[in-house]
């Protein structure tokens, strides 16, 4: 049997730098919120794929339903032979998402809805121009990076970037940015760089998440609902990392108070499998020609099936509570450490995030990667972000137990 040591021999020799690789292991099995590697090593996974397993590791209902698709057909391409669960799924999230009179379609990426939501935007107005925000992440394709709002590692040696993309300040207390700043900075990109009248869309997170979990809030996303209608501009919520439940609602934006042109979903739509999807009001969805979307992997049968079995356990094993309390208990448990060292504990539902600073309160990476670096050695896997990279973020399944999640906190504490 191969082991950690020979795998990643093998891996130098035939991938490419570029490529990272967070902990030096290669797993054998997973279950739930658990990992077990080719040496035989466990870990308490607080990573989650990035936020794809909010309903765990081999979920048995989601196995189940994909193990008796796959004895039917594993592809048609869904613009070539459809098939009901890409209809279903798509039904089942019109009816969900915070949208009146919405269509969805199906991809496989975050990257590809989040281009297609562009792609629409700007056939929907017929301008070029896109704000996004500073600290946004969407993705690594070229179009998705240039809307990235952060360089490294993302973006350095990869440009020129596509033309007609502005970042705007993304408001946050953690950042020192007031929405009063982050809106006069926006007004600024309308005097200075592009005239509104020229933005197709912009794009927003309404919790970031490689920019380090912040939030924003109702307030500000009303305001950018407002300048969006006064300007003709569509108005986009990505929902990759935030959506299907990690927020304690099934969509993040269901607590802005705010209604989208469009939205993109992906991560922990399908549990595991790939696949995306992107939801927009009705006239705006059909605005690009017929044969202007699709792909060839696009909605994937395997994907479909897994999505709606997602749907189901969210539903019957009320994921969204759960998620809250996850949030609410993790949040706590660091409040009540008390370090000087932790700084700005911030979370809706279970997407928690927490930054780790020095003696005179600047963000501190070294104690970022050291306690990462602890962690994993007492068998804890976990993801930072952030601007300054210094912020841990949480991600563990929201099926998590409720033992393993004492175990993990209790790593966390010793390592601190």
């Amino acid at each position: 049997m191969s082991t950690n040591k020979a795998l990643l021999e093998r891996r130098l020799k035939v991938l490419p730098k570029g490529l990272g690789i967070a902990f030096p292991i290669f797993a054998q099995k997973a279950k739930n919120s658990e990992i077990w590697d080719v040496d035989g090593n466990r870990y308490i996974d607080f990573v989650a794929g990035i936020g794809v397993l909010n309903t765990g590791h081999t979920h048995p209902k989601i196995t189940a339903a994909v193990s008796e698709q796959i004895q039917n057909f594993s592809h048609t391409a869904g613009q070539i032979a459809s098939y009901e669960s890409y209809v279903q799924l798509c039904e089942e999230l019109c009816k969900r998402a915070p949208i009146e009179n919405a269509k969805a379609f199906l991809l496989t990426t975050g990257a590809e809805t989040v281009e297609n939501a562009i792609k629409i935007a700007r056939a929907k107005t017929g301008r070029p121009g896109v704000i996004a925000f500073r600290g946004g992440w969407h993705g690594r394709t070229l179009l998705a990076l240039g809307l990235t709002g952060k360089v490294m590692p993302y973006k350095k040696n990869f440009g020129p970037m596509p033309a007609s993309i502005y970042h705007a300040a993304f408001p946050c207390p953690a950042n020192k940015i007031t929405e009063e700043e982050a809106l006069e900075d926006l007004k600024m990109i309308f005097k200075c760089d592009i005239d509104p009248s020229e933005v197709a869309a912009m794009i927003v997170e309404p919790v970031q998440g490689e920019g380090g979990f912040h939030q924003l809030t109702p307030s500000y996303a009303k305001k950018l609902r407002e300048i969006c209608d006064e300007h003709g501009i569509m108005l986009i919520f990505d929902e990759v990392q935030c959506g299907f439940g990690r927020t304690g609602t099934l969509f993040a934006t269901e607590q802005l108070g705010v209604e989208p042109d469009l939205m993109t979903s992906a991560k922990s739509l399908a549990g595991g499998y790939p696949i995306s999807a992107l939801i927009g009001k009705a006239d705006v969805m059909d605005a690009a020609q017929p044969g202007g979307l699709g792909g060839t992997y696009a909605g994937s049968p395997l994907g479909t099936t897994a999505a709606l079995k997602v749907l189901e356990v969210i539903d019957e094993e009320n994921l969204l509570e759960r998620s809250k309390h996850i949030g609410e208990k993790i949040g706590n448990f660091l409040k009540d450490l008390n370090l000087p060292q932790i700084a700005n504990i911030r979370y809706k539902g279970a997407m928690l995030a927490f930054d780790l600073v020095d003696a005179d309160g600047n963000p501190d990476a070294d104690a970022t990667n050291a306690l990462k670096a602890a962690a994993f050695e007492k068998g804890l896997l976990l993801a930072s972000c952030g601007m300054y990279f210094n912020s841990i973020r949480v991600m563990v399944p929201l099926t998590v137990e409720e033992e393993i999640l004492d175990e993990a906190l209790e790593i966390i504490k010793s390592c601190l």
